[in-house]
């Protein structure tokens, strides 16, 4: 590990702060991990309801038997970026001012040579721990975030003492928790949450380094579900050779550059988001109180305006920047990939005056809105976790977390020039999706993987049209002669 650097001085871009990694056993003995670790990694993402990590260990000194490790320890160290010390700007699991990680396993132990151990213990924040402890079964009458908020902070359930960064639901219900972990329950608040300020369906809820969040997806995108959001940090991908002096001096320069990138994921499996009900839904709804039933049809294209999206600029043009064009896809050349509702067909059970009241059970809202709900909240899900996914490595920066907007500039591939225009389908907007802090080898490299559900660029309707020859094939009786002839393609007469 990297000797320790004064907080405010940055040599290169990539430098750290981190004075120690205590390791604290069960009896309170702690000791400074920091000379033995080979490795250290965060794990954090808005899939995750837990911060999760590891540090690799060299021992020589059979610490792991003298402490009597055994998976009941703590971890606590402060790392940041010099230059940030806000809290906010900080991973700060420390035992003063923060909160240590707790160890939960070891593996890996294997003896490299004589005298030497190589190991790797595995931390977790402690509600992730407090999840696996303990249950909730109550019921909450009010807002749904309000239900959240208990559950959070109940000594009970999680007792979590960090903060949660939440935003207020538009919708209210009474909801009976049947014995589940916290994280289930919030997650099963999370699904029927409508946020106060926007028209997406379904909240996420995770931790991040700096805390925990109840939000939706488009309180990652805009700010009060109108304005624009600030971007947090804009990378750029150029040659090696190329250095773009509008960046500013070489350690912003470098901070800013992507040391490699991929994409692992993109919008353009039609087939897999075709059948997931990403483009057309129906949701059949059935009405437990009278007996009855409903249909909703859901169409990407009808309802993509209605919700916001990565790339929002407070246009008007916005509600058109579909991630996949409305164009026909068949023969008969009016039909695009939203026109099929059958793709995916729902069965849901609903119900009113289920707690008394004149409302359905699943949103607390009109029971004849639970199927279109439903297939929005299927629909922007998919958006993200099948969007265009981009993976970048990037020097380390204690002041990112995921759900920050980010601007992602590359080039397309056929440009030479490094004035060239930036790709408007690939470049854009992202949300920080999942966030891995590296640090080896005096390095702090962040594995950073960005999500966005649209393009930078609005695809404008006329494009042509799907065109097909006018030849039709016949249908064959292959006994039609009184005998198992072959076809006349085949050779037959």
């Amino acid at each position: 590990m990297a000797t320790i650097k004064h907080p405010d001085t940055q040599d290169i871009a990539g430098d750290y702060n981190l004075s120690h990694i205590d390791l604290i056993n069960h009896d309170g003995i702690t000791m400074d991990l920091k000379y033995i670790v080979i490795e250290l990694n965060i794990y954090e993402s808005i899939y995750k309801n837990a911060v999760t990590g590891s540090v690799v260990i060299t021992d020589a000194r059979n610490q792991i038997g003298r402490l009597e490790i055994q998976g009941l320890e703590r971890i606590a160290f402060r790392l940041s970026t010099p230059g940030t010390n806000k809290k906010r700007d900080t991973i700060d699991a420390s035992a003063e001012t923060g909160e240590p990680f707790h160890v939960y396993k070891i593996t890996d132990r294997k003896q490299v040579n004589q005298g030497l151990l190589v190991y790797t213990l595995h931390f977790a924040s402690r509600e992730f721990m407090r999840n696996i402890r303990t249950k909730v079964s109550q019921a909450y009458d009010g807002r749904l975030d309000e239900a959240v908020q208990s559950i959070f902070s109940d000594p009970d359930y999680l007792d979590s003492r960090k903060t949660l960064r939440y935003e207020p639901t538009g919708n209210s219900d009474k909801i009976v928790i049947p014995n589940l972990r916290p994280f289930d329950a919030i997650q099963m608040i999370a699904e029927k949450s409508l946020p106060q300020k926007s028209n997406g369906v379904g909240y996420f809820f995770y931790e991040t380094t700096k805390a925990f969040h109840f939000r939706s997806w488009e309180s990652m995108v805009a700010s009060q579900g109108s304005a624009k959001r600030k971007v947090k940090q804009e990378f750029y991908y150029m040659p090696m050779k190329h250095r773009d002096e509008s960046v500013g001096d070489k350690i912003t320069h470098d901070y800013k550059s992507v040391e490699s990138y991929r994409f692992i994921n993109n919008f353009h499996d039609v087939a897999a988001n075709t059948a997931l009900g990403t483009y057309g839904h129906r949701v059949l709804s059935h009405n437990l109180f009278d007996k009855s039933y409903s249909t909703a049809d859901f169409s990407y294209h009808n309802y993509y305006g209605s919700s916001i999206h990565t790339d929002y600029t407070n246009d008007y043009t916005d509600a058109q920047k579909f991630a996949i064009a409305d164009t026909a896809v068949d023969y008969d050349n009016q039909k695009g990939v939203s026109d099929f509702p059958e793709s995916r067909t729902s069965l849901q059970s609903t119900t009113q005056f289920l707690h008394n009241r004149e409302v359905g059970a699943k949103y607390g809202l009109d029971v004849f809105m639970d199927g279109m709900n439903k297939a929005q909240r299927v629909s922007q899900y998919n958006q993200v976790i099948h969007g265009t996914t981009l993976k970048l490595v990037v020097k380390g920066q204690s002041y990112l977390e995921p759900g920050d907007l980010i601007q992602f500039n590359v080039r397309p591939v056929d440009a030479d020039s490094k004035d060239a225009e930036v790709d408007h389908r690939y470049g854009g907007q992202y949300i920080i999706s999942k966030i891995r802090h590296l640090i080896n080898d005096d390095k702090y490299t962040m594995v950073l993987e960005c999500t966005k559900d649209s393009v930078a660029n609005r695809i404008f309707k006329g494009e042509p049209k799907y065109q097909s020859n006018t030849f039709k094939g016949e249908l064959y009786d292959i006994y039609r002669d009184g005998s198992p002839a072959a076809s006349p393609q085949e050779g037959g007469e």
